[in-house]
């Protein structure tokens, strides 16, 4: 009797507890979203420019979710699939190959955003950008 009673209250509160991971991303101090946005592949050569305030505000971006992460940032230049459900968000910094037609993957420097199971940033990387890159 007491099995029924619970079920019903451990799926809520699982559910809740789920919906409830990560949070909600705001605005950056300094960092020009919407000049980011505009520079899809970073085929622009903005991005290099407006990488140090996303930096810098590294914190903020931990434990946000992914829908906060596309408004903040666009969509992703590349999604990689990881292992099991987790997952890697790459924007271009500066131009290279991949602002060829169809966007081929290229070995210029990238910002990648590492989201866990549940759907939030884990890690953040960003290549070093050399004098060479931004030419």
């Amino acid at each position: 009797m007491l099995r029924y009673f619970l079920s019903p209250f451990l799926v809520s509160g699982l559910a809740l507890l789920l919906a409830g991971c990560g949070h909600a991303l705001s605005s950056i101090t300094g960092f020009e979203a919407a000049a980011w946005r505009a520079d899809p592949y970073g085929c622009r050569g903005q991005r290099a420019a407006l990488l140090p305030p996303l930096l810098a505000a590294r914190a903020q971006l931990y434990e946000a979710r992914a829908d906060d992460v596309n408004a903040l940032l666009g969509p992703p230049d590349e999604e990689e699939l990881q292992a099991q459900t987790e997952k890697v968000y790459c924007y271009y910094l500066v131009a290279g190959s991949q602002c060829g037609p169809r966007h081929p993957r290229s070995s210029a420097p990238r910002l990648r955003l590492h989201f866990g199971p549940l759907g939030t940033v884990t890690e953040v990387q960003a290549d070093p950008i050399l004098p060479a890159d931004t030419n």
